[in-house]
């Protein structure tokens, strides 16, 4: 990794750390001549300081196998507690927030140093952001105030404290505020005025309002110099574009999705606040170099540029170009980080999190591998297992088959050990030379299946399974089981499967005007297999306002729950539902 990617990586992780220990600053020598593999409490206490180094300077992978390595025993009640919360960082860094809250309990913050403490309570604020509760994110922050050593810093939590609770209706404000001189009801008062002086703009009544707010709490972290330097960043920390350039192909193999994506990405423009009526013009980045188009696009006034969708093509201008505007790419590249590019996709990264988390919070530990012989399937194969693994489960067995097929049996039976369990008949039959009655027996071991094929594939695959009796094991799968309309005669093959999908699909859980059965008339003529794009062009311009606070304050957005990692990358947090009666019907998960 070069230098400058790496510097954007500890700059991310340090939105999240607070700030990065003085022990880091000068790190002295990690003794690698002891063994890898040795037990010895030294070894430990090196590989929990080295685990430090590694998540501080973005190697996930690389810390999360030095703290699998550590025997917690040998550490002291600090270090234990430094181990948890190592361990919640790197969950969060991989937006697994229910994972990171199980650690951040058994961690005792009066245990750990201040820079610890102040990385355990933004942590917890994150966590707690992730899973929709915002007011316990924000208490978190309000316990982070007082560690902070600047008075910038503690003013940028406590911007951040305030952002938060601007999401809440007025009405839960009001409701759940508790009385005067509380610190969170202060915040919370507070923020009912902002949305206030939002709707009214008379500057006195504000102005008198905000006195008697000050009256009722006096000792408030809230003072004056803060608020003055507030209203001034809300009005220039973060300028909504004026001018959007839209780097959309019009010919070649992402034509047909790009033109789903700007559909959905002017139906949102549409139904947009009249506050934010950005103009939008289209450049087709099929018909020119990426790098000349995006320097023609500023040379016109363009304050951000969405796209563009290809891989190849992001590639080239985050590579080639110095991103003076912002650029919100369509797709998305492993480990590329560069300044000004967000990366914002329907990756099958979060799909395959989002199953394998739902299959190991209902309590699956062992579990078989069902997906197509593609390259895609095998990147599929590769996300779930590697997840999974993350999860704590066992791999048991992983199997591929012919997608254009419609004979599974051979790989189920493989995946099923039923082969093993004939050799074993044949072998018998041979040992006592007669004939002696066989019936087939899978596998017992296995207690969960991970799944990937579309619709039409598993209305074959599935019934397969429970004709050789897999009847009783639960099946997740892959979003694309869902074609994304409900169709009971035909999905009836498909009863008790789970998998995880977009909010769009289902109006409870994306009760908004630009839902699927409100926006029907402007998706139903595309075909299927694009039709989620359609919500990610209705993300990829309602996402604009949020984007300067993803990384502390998730959005909820049509295509998951949105927040950015350390690539800028904006993950998705999706919603579950299982097959009952051939319709989708929405799961209560754990992870939800």
């Amino acid at each position: 990794m070069n230098r400058y990617l790496l510097i954007q990586i500890c700059l991310c992780v340090f939105l999240l750390t607070g700030c990065v220990p003085d022990v880091l600053k000068h790190t002295p020598y990690i003794n690698e001549s002891l063994p890898f593999n040795a037990t010895t409490a030294s070894q430990d206490q090196n590989r929990l300081f080295a685990a430090e180094r590694f998540v501080h300077s973005g190697e996930i992978a690389a810390a999360k196998s030095y703290l699998d390595s550590i025997s917690p025993s040998a550490l002291s009640a600090t270090q234990r507690n430094k181990l948890n919360l190592l361990y919640a960082q790197i969950y969060l860094s991989d937006g697994e927030a229910e994972k990171a809250l199980d650690r951040l309990s058994i961690t005792q913050p009066y245990n750990l140093k201040q820079a610890d403490q102040i990385a355990y309570y933004q942590s917890l604020a994150f966590a707690y952001s992730l899973t929709g509760n915002l007011l316990q994110a924000v208490q978190s922050r309000i316990q982070l105030n007082p560690l902070l050593n600047s008075e910038e810093q503690r003013s940028e939590n406590s911007t951040v404290i305030l952002n938060t609770l601007s999401l809440l209706p007025t009405e839960t404000l009001r409701s759940k505020q508790p009385p005067a001189p509380d610190i969170l009801g202060g915040w919370m008062a507070l923020t009912r005025l902002i949305k206030t002086r939002k709707q009214n703009q008379e500057p006195t009544d504000f102005k008198n309002s905000l006195q008697q707010w000050a009256y009722f709490f006096p000792q408030h972290p809230a003072n004056t110099d803060f608020l003055n330097k507030y209203f001034d960043s809300v009005n220039n920390h973060f300028t909504l574009p004026a001018a959007i350039a839209l780097f959309l192909p019009e010919t070649g193999r992402f034509a047909k999705a790009a033109q789903v994506i700007k559909k959905g990405f002017m139906e949102a423009n549409q139904y947009s606040d009249p506050s934010f009526q950005p103009s939008i013009r289209f450049y087709d980045s099929s018909s020119s170099n990426i790098s000349s188009l995006y320097r023609q696009a500023l040379a016109e006034g363009a304050e951000l540029v969405i796209g563009p969708l290809g891989k190849d093509n992001i590639q080239e201008l985050a590579l080639s170009t110095e991103l003076s505007t912002p650029v919100l790419a369509l797709n998305h590249i492993p480990d590329l980080v560069v300044e000004n590019l967000y990366q914002f996709g329907l990756s099958p990264i979060d799909e395959a999190n989002q199953v394998s988390s739902a299959a190991a919070l209902d309590g699956h530990t062992n579990a078989l591998l069902l997906v197509p012989e593609t390259n895609q399937g095998n990147r599929i194969a590769n996300f779930l297992a590697e997840s999974w693994d993350e999860n704590g489960g066992t791999l048991l067995e992983s199997q591929s088959y012919k997608s254009r097929s419609t004979d599974f049996s051979l790989p189920i039976k493989k995946l099923l050990n039923l082969d093993e369990s004939k050799y074993r008949y044949k072998r018998l039959k041979k040992v006592l030379s007669r004939n002696i009655g066989y019936v087939e027996r899978r596998r017992q071991d296995v207690d969960v299946i991970l799944l990937s094929a579309n619709a039409k594939t598993a209305r074959s695959i599935y019934p397969q399974l429970r004709f050789y009796h897999a009847s009783r094991v639960p099946v997740y799968a892959m979003p694309d089981i869902y074609q994304g309309r409900a169709n009971p005669s035909l999905d009836i093959d498909l009863n008790n499967i789970a998998f995880c999908d977009i909010p769009w699909l289902f109006p409870e859980a994306y009760p908004s005007e630009l839902n699927q059965q409100a926006t029907v008339s402007s998706w139903q003529h595309l075909p299927r297999r694009y039709i989620r794009l359609f919500a990610l062009g209705i993300d990829a311009f309602n996402v604009i306002p949020h984007l300067g606070q993803l990384h502390s304050i998730p959005y909820n957005g049509a295509t998951g729950i949105l927040s950015t990692n350390y690539e800028k990358r904006i993950t998705r947090q999706l919603v579950c539902a299982k097959f009952v009666n051939g319709a989708p019907v929405l799961q209560e998960f754990d992870e939800q």
